[in-house]
């Protein structure tokens, strides 16, 4: 009789918790509105990455394939492809991922987060230092990357073009030293 009672209760307070209160969608359908960008921008990563694998071995198929006085038209071709490629799908992926946004990550926030939660949650977002902040994520990342460059630069180039080479030795296409060597004088 007990596992009778805790299994009622069990699924009575499963059911007044999946309960989901017109102001609990509310607060979500605000919090995907400010998360829309976001969610477009995880959408057109989805569709560009494929396009740059594509790229890289389009990169590396013309190098060993292509003659060389035919590798810039072929380049250039292969480039409006990809940029066609993005153009059309990405439009579409976007918009589907923000159809998708109430039945996946909505459905998440009703089921993780309390109706107080979210409100808490959309203070946050929607506060003028959070706005302030997200705005100046392309400042943070261009001051950190030049700095990062700098400083980095010396110590990762040589190991950059050593791994260029490995590489290029592992796949039988020709590697060219780091260093320009002499020639040797004509006789």
């Amino acid at each position: 009789m007990k596992i009778l009672t805790l299994l009622a209760l069990f699924a009575f307070t499963s059911i007044t918790h999946a309960q989901s209160t017109p102001t609990k969608q509310e607060l979500i359908a605000r919090i995907l509105a400010a998360q829309q960008p976001a969610i477009e921008q995880t959408a057109q990563a989805i569709v560009e990455r494929p396009a740059i694998q594509m790229q890289q071995q389009a990169g590396l198929a013309l190098q060993a394939r292509v003659a060389p006085e035919k590798r810039e038209a072929a380049a250039k071709r292969i480039q409006a492809d990809l940029k066609k490629y993005i153009d059309e799908v990405g439009p579409v992926v976007r918009a589907q991922a923000v159809k998708l946004g109430p039945s996946t990550i909505g459905a998440l926030l009703d089921e993780k987060f309390t109706e107080d939660e979210l409100k808490q949650l959309i203070a946050i977002i929607e506060s003028p230092v959070n706005k302030k902040f997200a705005q100046m994520g392309g400042e943070f990342q261009k001051s950190l990357g030049e700095k990062l460059v700098a400083q980095t630069q010396a110590s990762v180039t040589p190991k950059v073009k050593a791994l260029e080479q490995s590489i290029a030795g592992h796949l039988g296409l020709p590697t060219t030293p780091s260093e320009p060597a002499t020639k040797a004088p004509k006789k």
